[in-house]
């Protein structure tokens, strides 16, 4: 998994633009958090608020890299961060303009861990 993770992300980087930068952080992010494997989970989130951030991309990607960021401290314990980024991800989340995208995203968001 973590290897066709980071080969997506590494493919979107050639053909790509910053939102499908962002989406393949988020991504290996992901994968990493189902791993149970904490600091890298945190790094990809953290590059993929970043890339958010310095290209101005809202919507899903923005409110994802805040659901990445509650996942990676849900699994390395750190309650108070996790309970943050969920606040900040479901502030994101109710500005995601296509229903689809913002159902979904309020699906995904409720099984962050929160234990």
């Amino acid at each position: 998994m973590v290897h066709m993770a980071r080969g997506s992300r590494y493919h979107w980087e050639i053909v790509g633009t910053p939102k499908n930068w962002a989406i393949g952080e988020w991504q290996v992010s992901h994968v990493y958090a189902v791993q149970k494997r904490p600091e890298p989970a945190l790094y990809h989130a953290k590059r993929c608020l970043g890339i958010c951030r310095s290209n101005e991309i809202g919507d899903f990607p923005l409110a994802y890299a805040s659901e990445a960021l509650a996942r990676a401290s849900a699994i390395s314990g750190r309650r108070k961060d996790r309970d943050r980024y969920v606040r900040l991800a479901e502030a994101a989340g109710g500005s995601i303009r296509e229903d689809a995208d913002r159902e979904l995203f309020f699906r995904d968001i409720a099984t962050v861990p929160r234990r």
